[in-house]
C-alpha cells in the first residue's frame, strides 16, 4: 500500500482563514478540497505537503450565478452541482458534454472545479472547456483580488500563476447570444483520462455565418489552449461540413501528442481531427437551434 509521508492538517472557516493559515505554514502548505487529484500525487509522494489545508466550509466559494453577461461559478462548486444545474446546460452544454465523461460519480460528487483548474493537467477536461469558453478567472490573496483571462492561469503543466498565499474563488463565462458548444471525447474505459478530446464553441451573425469560433483539445499537446488557425479559418464563414473538414485538418496539425500506453502519435493525432470535426458540428447546430429559438 502507497502511504503519504506525513503531513499535519488545518481546517480554515473562512477564505480570510484559509489565506492566513498559507502565509503561516508557507510554500510547503497546500490547499484541499476534493482531494481527488492531491492525494494520488502524495501516495506516490511526488507531492509531500508538510501542511493540508481544508477548504470543505467555505461555502461562500460554492455557487452558480447568472449574473449579466456572465455565468459565475465559486471554485468550490463540485462537478456534479455542475452537472446538476439547468443554468449551465442551457448556457453551455460543452460543460455537461464533458462533466458526464469525467470520472466517475463518487469523484464527480466531490471533486471542484477550482480543484480541477488548479491541478493544471494537460489531460483534465474542464480546463479545455473553460479554454474554449474564453473564461476569466478570480484570484484572492491578502492584499485583494486580481482577474486573468483562463490563457494566463496555467504557466505550463502542473504549474498555474495562482501563488503559494492566494485562493482560486471564481470562474466567469461570458455568455453570448446565438451561440453553441461542445465536448467530444474518447477514453480506454468509462472515467479514465482522454486518450484525446475536443471541444468547441461557436456564435453565429445575424445572417447565420460563424461570427466567433473557440477550438480546444485535451491530452494532445495543443500549445496556447485553443488551436489558432482552426478557429481563424471558421470566423466569417457558412457553417459547413466542409469548414469543419478544414478547421479539425488544422488543429489536428498543430496538436503534439505524445506516444504511450493510450496510443501511438499518428493515432491520436486523428483522434485529434475526428473528435474536432463532431463538436464543431454540434455546437453549430446548437447555435442553430438558438437563434430559431429566438425568432
Amino acid at each position: 500500500m502507497q502511504i503519504p509521508a506525513a503531513f499535519d492538517y488545518a481546517r480554515a472557516d473562512t477564505i480570510e482563514h484559509a489565506l492566513q493559515l498559507l502565509e503561516q505554514h508557507g510554500p510547503e502548505s497546500r490547499l484541499i478540497a476534493g482531494g481527488h487529484s492531491l492525494l494520488p500525487m502524495m501516495r506516490l509522494r511526488l507531492a509531500r505537503p508538510e501542511w493540508l489545508v481544508d477548504i470543505n466550509d467555505l461555502h461562500e466559494l460554492d455557487f452558480i450565478v447568472e449574473d449579466g453577461d456572465h455565468l459565475r461559478i465559486g471554485a468550490l462548486t463540485r462537478h456534479a452541482a455542475l452537472l446538476a444545474s439547468a443554468d449551465v446546460g442551457r448556457l453551455f452544454p460543452i460543460i455537461h458534454d464533458a462533466e458526464k465523461v469525467i470520472a466517475d460519480p463518487v469523484v464527480r460528487n466531490r471533486g471542484t472545479i477550482g480543484g480541477s483548474l488548479c491541478q493544471a493537467d494537460p489531460a483534465e477536461d474542464l480546463s479545455t472547456v473553460c479554454h474554449v469558453l474564453r473564461a476569466e478567472v478570480v484570484i484572492r490573496g491578502s492584499a485583494g483580488e486580481r482577474t486573468l483571462p483562463m490563457t494566463e492561469l496555467h504557466r505550463g503543466p502542473y504549474e498555474t500563476s495562482v501563488e503559494q498565499h492566494e485562493i482560486l474563488t471564481e470562474i466567469r463565462l461570458p455568455i453570448r447570444p446565438r451561440s453553441g458548444s461542445a465536448y467530444e471525447k474518447v477514453e480506454r474505459r468509462v472515467g479514465d483520462w482522454a486518450i484525446a478530446a475536443a471541444g468547441a464553441a461557436v456564435s453565429l451573425a445575424e445572417d447565420g455565418t460563424i461570427d466567433d469560433a473557440a477550438v480546444g483539445l485535451t491530452a494532445v499537446g495543443l500549445d496556447a489552449g485553443t488551436a489558432t488557425r482552426a478557429e481563424e479559418s471558421l470566423r466569417g464563414q457558412r457553417p459547413t461540413e466542409e469548414r469543419f473538414v478544414e478547421a479539425a485538418r488544422l488543429a489536428a496539425e498543430d496538436s503534439d501528442p505524445v506516444a504511450d500506453q493510450r496510443g501511438p502519435v499518428d493515432y491520436k493525432r486523428h483522434l485529434a481531427d475526428e473528435l474536432t470535426r463532431r463538436a464543431l458540428r454540434r455546437a453549430c447546430e446548437r447555435a442553430q437551434s438558438e437563434q430559431e429559438g429566438r425568432h
